[in-house]
């Protein structure tokens, strides 16, 4: 079934634009709580959100959704996705949401849903919930004493400080470590500088002043450069940058360069590895991975496993190989011996593990492969299927003869904006880039 409303990270868009309005939050409410109740029990769900102003609406417009068909809600306000993953199982719950559009600008919003257990959804589940959006709704609703209710949990960022600093071996402490820590201006800008601080480390901030708008504005992992800046300013021993919902992490090293998610999986594979706690014999990552990290890792007799863009579909991997360690380029690591998702904080708290036991730089600890030359380019379009245009289905062919063997071509649409992603690596620098813009180049006459 072709999915109208899910993409490859929920439902996300414009708030208020043509897709992602409060009427549609309603009937999400209604339709996953409908779904979602299974058993006699009393029905509930948690619910969490990021710093955007268009929150409140969706909030309360998911709230009266899930209360007319039966279910209890328990807001959490802002907090970071991971931790809404954590709490739904904590608080046992039959449904977790997050309120978030993730990296996207401030006038953007979504909305993510976790089972019971902690985990996104599965494409057929995100299916069921759409073939009753497409139904009449009002055959679900209660009435009387079945209709839900509403609590504040005001607890719930300390119960996630708790656990995130649980993933660490007792008695970690990060005294003499200076970090400066970006927030984003977005969903984790309490909890993380919080956690850093509790933990011993000397913690600068940047992006924790949230004030609806200014969410990614110019910081956090999609737009580090004031990260880097201030630890250069500062001699800071590290940066960490997180996205609006924190479920996404950027380091940057002592000398103020950034440090991607393939290098951090690797380093947290062979971390891992050297304390034997790696399974699965590598890493899960997309197919927007530096090839560079697929030949490091197989010199070190470990493979890497490839899935299509999304981190659910790394963690579907991850589970059915038993794979602990895997994630995306961007930054979505996922460490399954702790998380049901990407966690930015936990993942940052494993690498300055890492560092403080190396007792090295990051520079040098978390560097461990020359990547291949590598170019994203995205172009925008307005409507329509541009990659299905045989005129860019030529550039693509020619384009992949021109690169033979030597390296790789990924050209897809986004998931979550109107974008054609293009990305070509390859061990020659200037073929890259000339395949790469040829192709842009006819995708942006097309769009």
């Amino acid at each position: 079934m072709a999915k109208k409303y899910f993409g490859t990270d929920g439902i996300r868009g414009l708030a208020n634009g043509h897709k992602l309005t409060s009427e549609l939050a309603l009937k999400v409410g209604q339709a996953a709580g409908s779904a979602f109740q299974r058993g006699d029990h009393r029905h509930r769900v948690v619910i969490g959100k990021d710093t955007r102003r268009s929150g409140y609406m969706i909030e309360y417009a998911l709230t009266a959704g899930f209360n007319s068909v039966g279910m209890d809600v328990f807001l959490l306000g802002p907090m970071p996705t991971p931790a809404v993953a954590m709490l739904t199982r904590s608080l046992r719950a039959d449904l977790g949401v997050m309120i978030s559009a993730s990296h996207n600008r401030y006038d953007d919003n979504g909305i993510k849903l976790f089972q019971p257990d902690g985990y996104k959804l599965t494409d057929d589940m995100e299916c069921e919930i759409e073939a009753l959006l497409n139904s009449e709704l009002a055959n679900e609703l209660v009435r009387g004493r079945e209709i839900g209710r509403a609590h504040r949990i005001e607890e719930a960022r300390g119960r996630y400080s708790e656990y995130a600093k649980r993933t660490l071996p007792r008695l970690t402490e990060f005294s003499g470590l200076r970090v400066v820590v970006d927030c984003a201006n977005g969903a984790a800008y309490k909890s993380a500088p919080e956690v850093l601080w509790e933990l011993g480390a000397e913690v600068i901030t940047i992006g924790v002043s949230p004030d609806g708008y200014n969410i990614n504005e110019g910081c956090g992992s999609t737009a580090p450069h004031l990260l880097q800046q201030k630890v250069r300013e500062t001699r800071a021993d590290l940066g960490i940058a997180l996205d609006g919902d924190a479920d996404r992490v950027v380091i940057v090293d002592e000398k103020g360069e950034i440090v991607d998610g393939d290098q951090l999986m690797a380093a947290l594979a062979m971390f891992w590895q050297d304390q034997e706690k790696l399974t699965g014999g590598g890493v899960v990552a997309t197919v927007m991975s530096n090839l560079g990290l697929e030949r490091y890792l197989n010199s070190r007799d470990l493979s890497l496993e490839r899935t299509q863009v999304g981190d659910r579909y790394v963690l579907e991997r991850m589970r059915g190989g038993g794979f602990n360690v895997g994630g995306e380029q961007s930054g979505h690591i996922i460490l399954s011996d702790h998380t049901t998702t990407g966690d930015g904080l936990v993942s940052a708290l494993q690498i300055m593990a890492l560092v403080q036991d190396k007792d090295k730089p990051v520079s040098e600890v978390c560097r461990l492969f020359d990547t291949v030359p590598q170019l994203l380019t995205n172009v925008r379009y307005e409507s329509g299927a541009p990659l299905e245009d045989e005129r860019v289905k030529k550039a693509i062919a020619a384009g992949e003869e021109k690169m033979g063997k030597t390296g790789r071509l990924v050209i897809r649409a986004s998931g979550t904006e109107p974008l054609i992603r293009v990305m070509g690596e390859c061990d020659d620098e200037k073929l890259v880039h000339a395949v790469v813009g040829d192709i842009a180049e006819v995708i942006q006459q097309v769009a």
